[in-house]
């Protein structure tokens, strides 16, 4: 069984219906319960290309590499990828997309969802993205950090995560590479359960990220008004993004949290396309955030 369709297990846990929906139509029942969409649930871009995800022999091409770091947290060696553009140079600096996955997956989630590396190289030929290095860690911060068996017992150390990347990822990746240290060059974004720990751990540490994303954020996303407490303090980031796919039955999470944007007026986008909680969507999410951030 593809990992991705374990997600579809987080369907026990979504028990309730935003507020602002109730009088919505609803469509056929979905995992995670009825799929009630409402007049905001479109698309804010459209269908990528046809082959924006084939990689292209004619163009450069940039380097994909597992590395190892000592976590301080976790307190053994952990792994990450990483992805640096073509032309890479410790003569330049470089913005920095930190990108997790969800509860079924690890640091190499995002390589074989999505080839990202693939979408930043043909973006980046075609002038459409911002030279960045790409950072895919494992968010799940414990020994013992493979995906396998009951992945719910690892929840813990996904909140754990939120140390493990603040004072042991980052802190690795600014030594190594040729980066920009400063909240304007750092985003952080993430699928499903790596959607919740990006706005939990982003929208609390405005001072370390400028640009948030959460891609078809999952039930561990902290409800809208402990996530966000002070919506005239959200309005620093320089891009606060959300989506998710209208077949999703996870969608009221999402729904949630742009509700109470929309409310406090907080400028943000919120893109639902016509997929379900899975591979296609978060794809194209990747697709087209990526020519967002840095600029």
């Amino acid at each position: 069984m593809r990992n991705w369709k374990l997600y579809a297990l987080l369907a026990g846990l979504v028990l309730w219906k935003p507020a602002f929906a109730q009088d919505a139509p609803v469509r056929p029942r979905g995992f995670g319960g009825p799929i009630v969409l409402t007049a905001d649930d479109v698309p804010a871009f459209a269908e990528p290309p046809a082959e924006f995800d084939q990689q292209r022999d004619s163009i450069p091409h940039g380097k994909l590499e597992m590395i190892e770091y000592d976590s301080k947290t976790v307190g053994n060696t952990r792994k990450m990828n990483v992805y640096t553009p073509p032309g890479y140079s410790a003569e330049k600096k470089y913005p920095v997309l930190y990108l997790l996955h969800g509860i079924g997956g690890d640091e190499t989630e995002w390589e074989r969802y999505a080839h990202p590396e693939v979408l930043l190289d043909n973006l980046l030929a075609d002038g459409k993205a911002v030279p960045m290095i790409l950072v895919m860690p494992n968010g799940r911060a414990q020994k013992d950090d493979r995906p396998q068996g009951n992945i719910f017992a690892a929840a813990p150390a996904f909140a754990v995560f939120e140390r493990d990347l603040l004072d042991d990822v980052i802190p690795t990746i600014e030594s190594r590479y040729s980066t920009f240290t400063d909240r304007e060059h750092r985003a952080l974004a993430g699928l499903s359960m790596g959607g919740g720990q990006s706005l939990n751990f982003g929208l609390a540490h405005l001072d370390k990220f400028g640009w948030v994303g959460g891609f078809s954020s999952a039930p561990n996303t902290k409800k809208p008004e402990e996530l966000i407490p002070d919506p005239d303090a959200v309005k620093k980031l320089k891009l606060l993004w959300l989506s998710c796919g209208s077949k999703d039955g996870l969608i009221n999470i999402s729904q949630g949290v742009h509700a109470h944007l929309k409310k406090h007026e907080v400028p943000h986008v919120w893109h639902v396309a016509a997929h379900g909680h899975d591979p296609p969507e978060w794809k194209q999410a990747l697709y087209h955030f990526v020519q967002k951030v840095f600029q």
